[in-house]
């Protein structure tokens, strides 16, 4: 190669270089955010609950989804349906286990744009057991807020199957449903920050 033509490619890396701008590093905001998931209970309604504590961070250049990484992390000893007797058992061997799995995880590989939609690509890992999941998302912001900090919104929801993640515990019933289903609804309601 000619050292024009190394020069030609040097100069328009660093023109492109130039013209991207670096991704932002946000913090999700845990008092303007939920964790949560809804399961089906004796096939006649749904059972909902959330994770009290989680932290993450959200990484986006502000115009390009394809920039975008999400990692996050939720304590699954802090989950909370409202009766403790449920709690308890949700937390024993027989569903999280969380002595021994205390936490979940999620790290973003990838991200795409699918039509109208962002789906984040990436691995999650949920009572010792990782995955490949998709999660659609809808993204909202930047906006500056009040206090001149920057600001996103991501909204998800997606349908993971338990037994996928070796959370076995069940029931049938004599009318051949299941007293807790296998699919739980996540949902994901997110506001992250610039520190």
């Amino acid at each position: 190669m000619s050292k024009r033509a190394a020069a030609v490619i040097l100069g328009a890396a660093a023109l492109l270089a130039a013209g991207s701008a670096p991704a932002a590093t946000y913090q999700v905001d845990p008092v303007h955010s939920q964790v949560g998931f809804a399961v089906q209970h004796l096939v006649i309604s749904e059972v909902h609950g959330v994770f009290k504590e989680f932290s993450g961070t959200v990484e986006y250049d502000g115009s390009d989804p394809a920039t975008l990484k999400v990692n996050g992390q939720v304590k699954v000893t802090s989950l909370d349906t409202r009766n403790e007797q449920r709690d308890t058992h949700l937390r024993s061997k027989d569903f999280f286990d969380v002595a021994q799995f205390p936490a979940a995880t999620f790290a973003s590989t990838g991200a795409v744009k699918r039509g109208d939609q962002i789906v984040i690509q990436g691995k999650l890992t949920l009572h010792g057991v990782t995955k490949a999941v998709e999660l659609p998302i809808k993204l909202a912001g930047p906006i500056k807020d009040p206090w001149g900090k920057l600001r996103l919104g991501i909204k998800a929801s997606g349908t993971l199957n338990r037994q996928d993640f070796g959370v076995k515990w069940s029931q049938k019933l004599d009318s051949g449903g299941l007293v807790v289903a296998d699919e739980v609804e996540v949902t994901l309601n997110v506001e992250a920050v610039q520190p």
